[in-house]
C-alpha cells in the first residue's frame, strides 16, 4: 500500500504545471418564467445613443408571433427576421455587418441573437465582425479575433446545443466548417426564460437536445477529461436522461433541458466533442445536414467509441418514436466523399480528444467512408 501511494505522489509531481486555459464566461444570466420582459430594462444601460440602436436577430418562425410584440424597440431599433433553416454562413454574417455598417452612422449598443443554436452563432459572429475587419471566414479557428465585439445577448428558444455559452460560433465557410473560437466570442449577458420553449416541434426538440447529450457523451470520455468539465458534463448528462428517459412534465423538461444545454455547454469549454462532431461536420459541409441531426445520423453507427452512449441513445429515440432518415449518403460520388472526409480530418482537437495523439492511426480515411456509407 505505502508502495502504492509512493508511486501515486511520483507521477503527480511530473505533471507539467500551467500555463492553464484563462477562458471567459458569460459574466451576466437571469434564468426563470419570464424572465425575457427584463431585457428592456437589461439593455437600457447600454445604448450609448439615439444613433447607436439595438439589432434583434430573430428567427423568422417567430414572424407575426406574439413574441415579436414583447421586443423592448427603442429608437432606431431593428428587427432583422432569419431563417434556421440552413447552418448560419460566413457569408451570411459578412452581408449581415455590411448591410447594418451602411445603415447606421454609429456601431449598434448590442446586438441581440433570439432563437436557437443558429440565431445565437449568428449574433455572436456579427457582433465580432462588427469590429473586426475583413471576412469572418479569416476567423475560423482558434484565437484569432483580435478586437472585443459589440455587446451581445443570447435568447434561446430551443434548448440543446449550448451556444447560449460556449466560446465559439460554428460557420459554413468557403472551405471549412469551424467556429470562431475566442475569448470575445461568449455572450455579454443570456437570458434563459423556459417559457419561450414551448411550442417547439417534437423532431427538432429531441435533435437539438441529442446535440447535448452526444457532446456530454463524447466530453465524459474524452482524454480531455478533467474535474472541471467532468462536474458539468456529468450534471448535463444526468439531466438528459431525466428529460428523455424519465416520467416528467412537459413544464419541468423544458426547465431541465435548458439548464442541460448551459451544463452541456461549460462541460466542453475545458475539453472538446469528439467523433459524432468531427464527422457531423463532413455531412453539413457538403449537404447542409443540421448540426443536430448531423450527430445522430453518425452518433447510431458508434458502438466501437461509445457502446453505453449509443445504448442510451437507441432508448430515447424509442421512447420518442424517432426514426432518422436513411439513405442520406447513398447515392454519392467518391469525390463527395472524400470532401466529406477531409472536413471531418481537419477537425484535429475533437480527434485528439476521442481518441489521443495517435488518432491519426485509428481514423482513415477508408474507416470515416465506412460509416458514412451506412448513413
Amino acid at each position: 500500500m505505502e508502495e502504492k501511494k509512493e508511486l501515486q505522489l511520483e507521477k503527480s509531481s511530473k505533471k507539467t504545471k500551467g500555463p492553464y486555459r484563462n477562458f471567459p464566461m458569460v459574466p451576466r444570466v437571469v434564468f426563470g418564467h419570464g424572465s425575457f420582459d427584463q431585457l428592456g430594462e437589461i439593455l437600457m444601460p447600454r445604448r450609448n445613443s439615439d444613433e447607436a440602436p439595438a439589432i434583434y436577430l430573430v428567427d423568422d418562425v417567430f414572424t407575426d408571433s406574439a413574441l415579436i410584440e414583447r421586443i423592448p424597440m427603442h429608437g432606431k431599433d431593428k428587427i432583422i427576421l432569419i431563417s434556421a433553416d440552413k447552418e448560419p454562413k460566413t457569408e451570411q454574417v459578412d452581408n449581415l455587418v455590411t448591410t447594418i455598417k451602411e445603415e447606421y452612422k454609429e456601431l449598434p449598443s448590442a446586438i441581440v441573437g433570439i432563437g436557437g443554436g443558429t440565431l445565437l452563432d449568428l449574433a455572436k459572429a456579427v457582433a465580432i465582425m462588427l469590429n473586426n475587419d475583413g471576412s469572418s471566414a479569416l476567423y475560423q479557428g482558434w484565437d484569432l479575433v483580435h478586437n472585443p465585439a459589440v455587446y451581445h445577448v443570447g435568447i434561446p428558444t430551443i434548448s440543446g446545443t449550448g451556444a447560449e455559452v460556449s466560446r465559439t460560433t460554428v460557420l459554413l465557410g468557403p472551405e471549412k466548417k469551424l467556429g470562431i473560437n475566442s475569448d470575445y466570442t461568449p455572450f455579454d449577458q443570456v437570458i434563459l426564460d423556459p417559457e419561450l420553449l414551448q411550442g417547439v416541434p417534437k423532431e427538432q426538440w429531441f435533435y437539438t437536445g441529442m446535440d447535448c447529450y452526444i457532446h456530454c457523451v463524447e466530453s465524459l470520455t474524452g482524454t480531455y477529461l478533467n474535474a472541471f468539465s467532468e462536474s458539468y458534463g456529468e450534471k448535463a448528462l444526468e439531466l438528459c436522461e431525466e428529460v428523455f428517459l424519465g416520467d416528467i412534465s412537459d413544464a419541468e423538461a423544458r426547465d431541465k433541458l435548458m439548464m442541460a444545454s448551459w451544463h452541456g455547454g461549460m462541460s466542453i469549454a475545458y475539453s472538446q466533442v469528439g467523433v459524432a462532431h468531427a464527422m457531423s461536420y463532413g455531412l453539413s459541409y457538403l449537404l447542409g445536414t443540421r448540426h443536430g441531426i448531423g450527430n445522430c445520423l453518425v452518433f447510431q453507427y458508434l458502438e466501437e467509441f461509445y457502446p453505453e452512449g449509443v445504448v442510451v441513445f437507441n432508448k430515447m429515440m424509442k421512447k420518442h418514436g424517432i426514426q432518422l432518415p436513411k439513405g442520406i449518403c447513398a447515392n454519392l460520388t467518391d469525390d463527395q466523399f472524400n470532401t466529406m472526409i477531409k472536413v471531418s480530418l481537419g477537425m484535429v482537437p475533437l480527434w485528439e480528444n476521442a481518441l489521443g495523439k495517435d488518432w491519426a492511426k485509428v481514423i482513415t480515411p477508408e474507416k470515416l467512408k465506412s460509416i458514412y456509407e451506412k448513413i
